[in-house]
Parts: C-alpha cells; structure tokens; sequence
C-alpha cells in the first residue's frame, strides 16, 4: 500500500485532449465572441459630475481587432488555430465625424509592441466601432519610422484633412542603447482617411517633438501649430505647451517656439503638458483640451484639462480652470502604463453635443460626452488654481458659505 506524504502536493495532470475544441468549434467560438464584444451597446454612467457623462464600456480595445488580423484561417497552415499575430492594445485616437459616421484612428499595439493605424467607424460615436478593410498604410520617408503613433486628425480650412503623429527613430547619439529614442512629428494628409500622402516630418528648433497638433484655420496667412519642446525622449521635463507657425505644411518648417501655457510647480502640469486634439472653435474663444504630467510616488500620472485661447489671437490664452477635467478612475487606472488619461481626439456635432475619445492606462479607448455649452461654461467660470493652499482653502470656503447663506 502506497503511504501519501500530506507535505507533498499533487502534481497537477496532464492537460487533456478534451481541453481543447477542434478548429471548426473554436472558430464558431472566437465569431460569436467578437460579435457579442462589438456589437455590445454602451450606456452612459450617472449621475456624473454634470461636465460630462462618462460611459460604461470602452468603445476599443485590443480585442477589438477584426480576427482576421490575428488569425490564419486556413486549417492546412494553422490546425491549432492559434492566434500567430495577436494585438495588445488600441488607445490614443484620433477622431473625426465623416460621411454621417463617427471615426478614429486608432493606435493599435501588436503584441511585438510596434505601433500601427488603423480606422475604426461607428454610427453613433458611443459604441458599435468596428475597424474598416485593413490596417492603414502609412507611407514612409528615407529615413524608415520604427515605430508611429498618436496621431490628431485635423479638417483645415485649406481643403485637407491632416494626420500629424509622433515618428519615433533609434537615437544615432546613443548606438547600442535600444531604449534610447529620438521623437518627431510625421505629417501626412489624405481625403478620405484611408489613402494617404507622406509630407516631410516637421523641422523645429527642438530635438523632440512627439506631440504636435495643427491649429485649424490659417493665422495670418500661416499654419499655426502647437508644440511640446522638449530635450529629451521622456523623461525629461518640458517646458510647456508650445506656438508656432509654418510657411507650408508640405516642408513644413518652426522657426521659434513660443510657450503659451507653460508647466507650472505642484500642479497637474508640474512635469509637462501638451495639447490633446485640435481646439474646437465657439463664440467665447477657441476650446482646448491637453494633458498634463505630475510626478507620484508611484510614476508618472497623466490627467486631461481644458484651457481657452482669443478668437483672434489663439496663442493668447484667456481661461485656465483649476485642476484636472478628466483623470482615470477605478479599472482605467490598470494596464500597460498605469494611471493615465489621455486624449488626441474629440468630435463636436453639429447639435452642439462633443465627443471626447481618451485612452485609460495605454490600452483601451473611452467615450465621454458632454456639450459645447457645459464645456465652455465649465472652462469660463471654473476657478483658476490659486496655487497656494491657503488660498485653495479660501477659495473652497467662499463657495461653501455662498451655499450656507442661500439657506
């Protein structure tokens, strides 16, 4: 008789044949899942904090990839059906409302961590994104792009929609650090978002550029573009959200940059900042949405705000609400890059209704609506951050007495 050692664990069994379904199965499998993912409808989340309504499913994520882009259905090459190109992540979209449909340009991550486009559409703008054809192809420059991501989609008022991205190359100064980057801006141009023409990258005075963003309409004549100077790939801080103008987006050339909205000490901008999607124009001033980075214990932690510029001066900033408009919360806070929002599109309709599209954590997309009218009130009238805590602490008390007082 065989005496068990009550110490010694079992060792696990052998999996069994049965673990697996055969190809026909788990290809009914795979069909009905993607479906039910896709063509789930999404809800908004109330009561909110009546800025914005934030929904309650991602509108992308990795899973979101059509199958055929991840797998080979030719039973005679991939019995298993395995998947043999998996994608790990869709996020940091830009977005743009087209031909009655609502779509983004999504950043989609494959699982050998390079960055491609591709177009998801909706007909509603809050769920049933699918991805159209195939991913997009982005023409090249002589020098190649290892990696492109994060581009705004901008209609301008010269007849173009345009796509300006962040290019990332090895850094030539640091041959044999393959973490060691260099970021600029690739600019291409298309009129139907799927075929499109490859410009020069943008030549600024600043050695990293990975987040630029084209004003919409012609300032005095000239393309207007806002930049994120910085000296180095990441970690570096920067020096604020930049201005600038180019004679032709076609070899587009910043001269000078000039910092409109800078960073500034033990804010939600305290590291850096930068613009998120085009500015949206109203009757109080141009709109803006950006980023901003502080430092934690626990890593950097991106947030979104709103700033306004003049109408007629648009590097001329008029409103700057205190605080963060948007940060992650709860399951948004987990995945590749832990605690970040971020955003580099949001779509105005034409009923006054905005659609901002952020990215939560490196790895899925979101929706938050609100209006134009809730957005520019919120931005006008929301105080600024007086930046010391006394002065905070008066700020909140004087609100709270004028409540106290109106019985």
């Amino acid at each position: 008789m065989e005496i068990k050692n009550p110490s010694q664990p079992e060792l696990a069994q052998p999996l069994m044949q049965n673990e697996f379904d055969s190809f026909e199965t788990r290809k009914q499998q795979l069909e009905a899942g993607f479906e039910a993912l896709v063509s789930r409808k999404n809800s908004p989340l109330k009561p909110g904090n009546g800025i914005y309504a934030r929904w309650k499913n991602p509108v992308l994520s990795g899973d979101h990839a059509p199958l055929h882009w991840r797998y080979d259905f030719d039973k005679a090459r991939n019995p298993f059906l395995m998947e043999r190109l998996g994608v790990n992540a869709a996020f940091n979209s830009g977005a743009i409302k087209l031909d009655g449909e609502y779509h983004l340009m999504a950043r989609m991550e494959g699982n050998d961590r390079k960055s491609f486009f591709a177009l998801a559409s909706s007909p509603n703008g809050v769920d049933n994104f699918r991805f159209r054809g195939l991913p997009i192809v982005m023409p090249e420059t002589a020098d190649r792009d290892t990696n492109v991501y994060d581009m705004r989609l901008v209609r301008h008022q010269d007849g173009w929609i345009y796509g300006l991205f962040c290019t990332e190359r090895a850094d030539p100064s640091k041959p044999g650090d393959n973490s060691a980057c260099t970021a600029q801006c690739g600019i291409a141009r298309t009129r139907n978002l799927v075929d499109w023409d490859r410009l020069p990258d943008l030549v600024t005075p600043s050695p990293q550029q990975r987040n630029v963003v084209l004003h919409p309409e012609f300032v005095g004549g000239r393309y207007a573009l806002y930049t994120r100077p910085q000296k180095d790939f990441i970690g570096a801080a920067g020096e604020g959200l930049g201005w600038g103008y180019a004679d032709s987006m076609e070899q587009a050339v910043v001269e000078e940059e000039t910092v409109i909205e800078p960073c500034a000490f033990h804010t939600i901008k305290e590291l850096k900042n930068g613009q998120g999607p085009a500015p949206l124009k109203t009757k109080e001033g141009w709109l803006h949405l950006a980023h901003g980075v502080r430092n934690t214990a626990a890593g950097y932690r991106y947030v979104l705000y709103c700033f306004m510029s003049d109408l007629d001066e648009p590097w001329r900033v008029t409103h700057r609400p205190g605080g963060q408009l948007i940060a992650p919360q709860g399951d948004e806070r987990v995945g590749d890059v832990s605690n970040v929002a971020f955003s580099n599109g949001w779509i105005l309709d034409d009923d006054g209704r905005v659609f901002i599209y952020y990215a939560s954590a490196d790895t899925r997309m979101h929706v938050a609506t609100s209006t134009i009218d809730r957005l520019v009130d919120y931005t006008v009238n929301t105080p600024a951050d007086p930046l010391f805590t006394a002065d905070c602490v008066a700020q909140r008390r004087e609100l709270a007495q004028w409540n106290n007082n109106r019985g």
